[in-house]
């Protein structure tokens, strides 16, 4: 990462604590794409999961790359595919989490309301596969950071990565 996560620690204590008691929220893809924002926005929470393509030009995928704060400081629970960035040994203890398989692969990758980048210091995951659906489950929050990969939008601290099932 060239940018930091340091909005990620900045909500952890405030909202994580009370909410880690509770069963986590789950969420989908199309609740992070904002609420308000127009056309572009609402097309966008129609698709569900955006595609290569489907943001065509540099202005769209600018539009199209809004965050919502709905979730921060939220412990959730989403599927999607874990792109290993880092790891300890054969583990992964970072990623990008992404919609669809091979997201991220190719160019362009998925606008950053679309990527959220995970760390899985406390619980690295052993992946059998670069294309293995999962659940990762944590704490969440906005995030702007850069990758060697793309341009993010979410952070996830991993307590739990798993099967998807």
């Amino acid at each position: 990462m060239t940018q930091g996560l340091a909005g990620l620690g900045a909500f952890s204590l405030a909202g994580g604590l009370a909410q880690a008691a509770d069963a986590p929220v789950e969420i989908t893809w199309r609740d992070l794409v904002p609420d308000s924002g127009g056309t572009e926005f609402d097309a966008l929470r129609d698709l569900g999961v955006v595609q290569h393509g489907q943001l065509s030009t540099p202005f769209d995928q600018e539009k199209g790359g809004a965050v919502t704060t709905e979730y921060n400081g939220t412990v959730v629970r989403i599927p999607g595919y874990l792109v290993p960035l880092d790891f300890d040994g054969t583990s992964v203890t970072a990623g990008l989490l992404v919609p669809y398989v091979g997201a991220c692969i190719h160019v362009p990758p998925p606008p950053p309301n679309q990527l959220i980048y995970v760390t899985a210091d406390k619980s690295p995951y052993e992946a059998q596969g670069l294309f293995e659906p999962v659940y990762v489950t944590g704490l969440f929050g906005t995030s702007a950071a850069t990758t060697q990969l793309a341009e993010v939008g979410y952070a996830l601290s991993a307590d739990l990565i798993e099967p998807y099932s």
